[in-house]
């Protein structure tokens, strides 16, 4: 038996698309949609500043 672990553990995922949800609990299920909620906004934020960014380019070059 080793004393040290070669490998660092891996974190668990919070959630991963398509993982298998009856095993857990009501608080766990609740937990994990806040998680994608607030990742659902992130994304939505960083689509904005790339139409944004989009637009501000397809101004500067239709002159």
């Amino acid at each position: 038996m080793a004393l040290f672990d070669d490998e660092p553990k891996k974190k668990p995922l919070a959630h991963e698309i398509g993982q298998e949800l009856s095993l857990l609990s009501v608080g766990e299920l609740n937990d994990r949609i806040g998680l994608l909620k607030a990742e659902i906004v992130r994304l939505e934020a960083e689509l904005a500043a790339k139409g944004t960014t989009k637009s501000a380019a397809e101004a500067l070059f239709k002159r």
